[in-house]
């Protein structure tokens, strides 16, 4: 076999020589991988740090809550987000995530299989080994495709940054740690002190 080709994975349909959500369907269950701009990202096949997953489970129920009987759902990976760009074949999307947490206020995006355009909202919280995926190339995604509002959540450190689609680019807020109050810009009214959110996680 050859090294260059990711382990695993059938060859891609596509003549460009990258990877389509079309061949991201066919690969097997056990392996756990993104696609950006054609490119396969691998995550890792171990599940994620237990600080990772209270985090990502509060904040979920916090957002569930909030949003019970509302427009807008969230959604807690595994969750498919495509971002088509002329095209909603499943050959010509290039660009899948799954990201730990999202918030979809149009219905019209949501399908069997996910969310086909950019959710409004969508929250990764970084682990071991995923930050620079998270950080830049999932940065340069989410700006480009218009999701308005992302946050970067770091468990260990306790704190949190917001970057809101201002004009087509991402501004960020000031770095949010225990004892400020945040408040999203989409999703109008909810707020997350962050004292009292990480309280109990340790």
């Amino acid at each position: 076999m050859d090294s260059k080709k990711p382990d695993l994975v059938e060859e891609p349909s596509s003549s460009y020589g990258y990877y389509s959500y079309a061949d991201y369907l066919t690969w097997p269950m056990d392996l756990v991988a993104e696609l950006i701009q054609g490119k396969m990202f691998k995550k890792a096949v171990a599940a994620p740090k237990r600080i990772h997953q209270k985090v990502a489970s509060k904040l979920n129920f916090k957002l569930y809550q909030f949003l019970e009987g509302k427009r807008c759902q969230v959604y807690t990976a595994p969750f498919d987000v495509r971002f088509p760009i002329d095209s909603k074949e499943d050959h010509e999307i290039f660009d899948v995530v799954q990201p730990d947490i999202c918030v979809v206020c149009d219905p019209s995006k949501l399908d069997d299989r996910g969310c086909i355009g950019a959710p409004d909202l969508i929250i990764e919280i970084l682990s071991p080994g995923s930050s620079k995926l998270e950080l830049k190339h999932k940065y340069e995604l989410y700006e480009s495709r218009g999701v308005r509002e992302y946050w970067i959540i770091h468990p260990e450190h306790q704190n949190l940054l917001i970057y809101t689609r201002v004009n087509g680019t991402y501004v960020p807020s000031h770095l949010f740690t225990t004892g400020d109050v945040v408040e999203s810009e989409v999703v109008k009214g909810f707020k997350l002190d962050l004292e009292e959110f990480f309280s109990d996680i340790q």
